[in-house]
């Protein structure tokens, strides 16, 4: 059977269902196309994509500048393992270690990846560097986390969908409040044996919880003071969508390219994964200062894809598109009329209680419980009138549309919103 063969959504979704795992539950919706802001399915309805394949498509589906990047190094060598070196590695790594202000990178495929990378590091410097005795390293961690998905990850998942079943578990974590400096401060104060805080600015899949804006500064100030790496998971929240170009600047007006994040909230490791690549190709990275990187040592760590040519090829131009459209700056103008928008709506509506968010990461709470099907409703309507978006954690919609819309369309998308909410006011 090929491709061309399937003609209609239902027959995609069957093939899924027969031949496929059904370790997903998605929306509907069978994608064929994709343009800028823009999705098609395979019956050619057109639809504005509110997900942005959770972040990873800040540049736009199909960027015609990623896409010829991707093309033109597919065609010359693709993949050489890191057995031998290749020409993009390193010119890539000088691109992105100066881009975000780091003296090294390592480069990985997968978000989870790069997160199970950081914490090998951050455990490796604790017994080399601060003296931790071997094996006793903590770290601490967040309730409501979302890290990814493999054995270690869920460990300290408070997600039993995800948990559940898949056991024993991996030891090493402490789990306490999000937005909580003083819970923080107690187990810093109590245990000698943290090697590090791993966080995310934002917590997306906790339905997009925006912490207080001293949270963060304050993380990152009880870490120094205690001689703890403070490990940012920017997978989600980083590259513009929050209207900088890391969401640990915060509020700050650096429009792109912050320089006081490195006073004030620079992370120790930063994980980046989903638009390093535009969405184009699975590109992830941990980049760290040297004091930090050089615990990695040859055979240590790695992966046979991890650098490969066309990955690094792809995120420098990935990158290049998010400085020269003003990404950030789009993500903050526009994230700012989105909730304003959506908060005059509030004001008379009994169906949505809140809006909340950074940039162009968004999340409406319905006014329901999370056991109900609301949300999931209110998505498979919101796809009727032309918008695809996903609920998370059971009464929260999750709005994050590529970074290039533009105002024109994110108000035509606020009407849709509107309109489809309206068709479940109480």
């Amino acid at each position: 059977m090929r491709v061309e063969d399937v003609k209609s959504s239902q027959q995609a979704i069957d093939l899924e269902h027969k031949h496929g795992a059904h370790n997903y539950h998605p929306l509907p919706a069978v994608l064929k196309k994709g343009e800028g802001v823009y999705v098609w399915d395979v019956e050619g309805k057109k639809y504005y994509d509110f997900l942005s394949a959770y972040s990873a498509v800040n540049q736009g589906h199909c960027h015609p500048r990623i896409v010829g990047a991707m093309t033109q190094q597919a065609e010359t060598i693709t993949l050489t393992s890191r057995a031998f070196h290749n020409n993009v590695l390193g010119v890539f790594e000088k691109y992105a270690t100066e881009y975000f202000n780091f003296d090294k990178l390592l480069p990985m495929n997968t978000g989870a990846e790069a997160v199970e990378t950081a914490i090998k590091i951050c455990r490796k410097w604790a017994y080399e560097k601060k003296g931790i005795p071997e094996t006793e390293a903590q770290i601490v961690v967040f309730e409501n986390n979302f890290h990814g998905r493999t054995t270690t990850i869920i460990s300290f998942s408070n997600d039993e969908g995800a948990r559940k079943n898949f056991g024993p578990y991996t030891p090493g974590f402490i789990k306490i409040a999000y937005d909580d400096t003083a819970s923080l401060e107690k187990v810093l104060q109590e245990n000698k044996n943290i090697a590090g805080v791993l966080i995310e600015p934002i917590q997306g899949e906790a339905g997009v919880y925006t912490p207080q804006d001293s949270f963060i500064p304050e993380v990152k100030k009880l870490c120094n003071e205690n001689n703890v790496l403070f490990m940012a998971d920017e997978i989600q929240t980083g590259i513009a969508r929050t209207g900088a170009l890391l969401a640990v600047c915060g509020k700050c007006d650096c429009q792109g390219h912050c320089e006081r994040q490195a006073t004030y909230s620079r992370p120790d490791l930063l994980i980046l994964g989903k638009a390093l690549s535009g969405g184009a190709y699975p590109v992830s990275a941990v980049l760290a200062d040297d004091e930090i990187m050089e615990v990695i040592q040859p055979g240590q760590h790695g992966s046979t894809f991890g650098g490969n040519p066309v990955a690094a090829a792809v995120a420098m131009e990935a990158l290049e598109v998010v400085k020269d459209e003003k990404l950030a700056q789009n993500a903050r103008a526009l994230g700012e009329l989105f909730r304003e928008e959506l908060n005059k709506f509030i004001e008379t509506s009994t169906i949505v209680n809140l809006v909340r968010g950074r940039g162009l990461l968004n999340a409406i709470v319905i006014n329901d419980s999370e056991d109900s099907s609301t949300a999931w409703d209110i998505c498979m309507a919101l796809k009727e009138n032309g918008l695809l978006a996903k609920p998370t954690h059971g009464n929260i919609i999750r709005f994050a549309p590529p970074l290039v819309i533009n105002k024109e369309q994110l108000l035509d998308c606020v009407s849709i919103i509107k309109k489809t909410l309206k068709q479940f006011e109480k």
